[in-house]
């Protein structure tokens, strides 16, 4: 169990119970409020809001706990279903003013990304193998073989290049033969290098095979496999800056990915500034509508995405062979939820609605585009 990521749930529990405010029933109003003293005549007190009748038994502390963490009340019952089946009619009537029924939008995003986390704590880890050893190096040897014909062929044409630029009769070399001759001399260098490269991971793979790996890590598992190539990086001396960083870091894979993933906690919520502006340019030109109901509609939309890609992992992981059929449904599922929440949360036209879904599948990937090498940088970077 990743505790990290049960503090999260949690947390967001907390954020999301402060964001919101209780609804439902409190018992039966009592004629003094136990807090501020004012007359009591409703289930709330109307000076300080408390609710009229405190409970004290050990149900009841209980039932704070699931209302605390998990909103379990009536709105989340009825946020739910609207938000899968009907996402439109749920962004507009928050926008509206009709809230005290749903969960908001923040609170559900929040909530919904860290149990997201929470619950993908649980899920058993399988083993990851791109190739074994002997596939390594049997792909290791035609890599080889490929890169010792391109020597070949490379030396043939410098061969040729060279002696058409030297001095035929005691007449002068054309130009453009001699810069011809220096250009087959350098593809000549490179394909050496390669070749050198080459050679060497092949003999690096044949010593794992025998001895096995001194860094502990299981030949053929992704992560000796993301080792070697950042340690590969490393010695050719061909990354840099930002490039050189995540490569030195990548020599340590699982670390690697425990820091991507706190990163990804933490920086989360990057989705929804990164989202909005791109949501806005889709409607500058209509009047009624604001960064405020953008960022509804944008909250409400990633927090579906949330739970969509929490299900697809939860399949793709207990039932083998599922997980290409799952990808597929849920990639159209997006654009029909897409088109589903625009529709309904801007009153579009079949039209409209059509080209700005297509619009908004294109900024999403600009935007998470954006959110990744963000996350790079803030995991990596530095």
């Amino acid at each position: 169990m990743d505790l990290e990521a049960a503090g999260g749930a949690m947390t967001a529990g907390v954020i999301a119970g402060a964001i919101e405010k209780p609804t439902g029933q409190a018992g039966q109003p009592h004629g003094v409020c136990a807090d501020c003293g004012a007359e009591v005549t409703g289930r709330f007190c109307s000076n300080c809001g408390q609710p009229a009748h405190v409970h004290r038994t050990l149900l009841h502390l209980g039932e704070e706990l699931l209302h605390g963490v998990m909103h379990f009340d009536g709105r989340l019952w009825r946020t739910l279903p609207l938000l899968i089946v009907n996402p439109g009619r749920l962004t507009r009537e928050w926008v509206q003013g009709k809230r005290t029924r749903y969960v908001s939008p923040l609170a559900m995003f929040l909530f919904t990304l860290f149990v997201m986390f929470f619950a993908l704590s649980f899920m058993p880890e399988r083993e990851v193998t791109l190739a074994s050893l002997p596939q390594q190096i049997e792909a290791q040897k035609e890599a080889v073989t490929e890169a010792e014909a391109a020597v070949a062929s490379a030396r043939k044409e410098a061969d040729v290049a060279q002696t058409a630029s030297q001095l035929v009769d005691g007449s002068p070399p054309a130009v453009d033969s001699g810069a011809r001759a220096g250009v087959a001399a350098g593809v000549l260098a490179a394909a050496e290098a390669g070749l050198i490269s080459e050679k060497a991971r092949l003999e690096r793979l044949e010593k794992d095979a025998v001895e096995g790996r001194k860094d502990g890590l299981a030949p053929g598992s992704w992560q000796a496999q993301v080792a070697d190539m950042a340690a590969s990086a490393g010695e050719d001396g061909q990354t840099n800056g930002l490039t050189k960083t995540i490569a030195k870091k990548l020599k340590n894979p699982d670390l690697a990915l425990y820091k991507l993933q706190q990163t990804i906690y933490k920086f989360a919520f990057l989705l929804v500034p990164l989202s909005i502006p791109f949501v806005a340019l889709m409607f500058l030109w209509k009047r009624g509508f604001t960064l405020y109901d953008h960022g509804v509609f944008v909250l409400y939309s990633l927090t579906f995405m949330s739970l969509l890609l929490m299900a697809v992992v939860v399949v793709a992981t207990t039932l083998k062979g599922a997980g290409g059929a799952v990808g597929v449904i849920a990639a159209l599922i997006v654009p029909v939820h897409m088109f589903a929440q625009l529709k309904g949360a801007y009153s579009l036209s079949v039209f409209s609605t059509l080209w700005r879904t297509v619009v908004l599948l294109i900024f999403c990937e600009i935007a998470a585009t954006l959110f990744i090498v963000s996350i790079l940088y803030l995991g990596f970077g530095h």
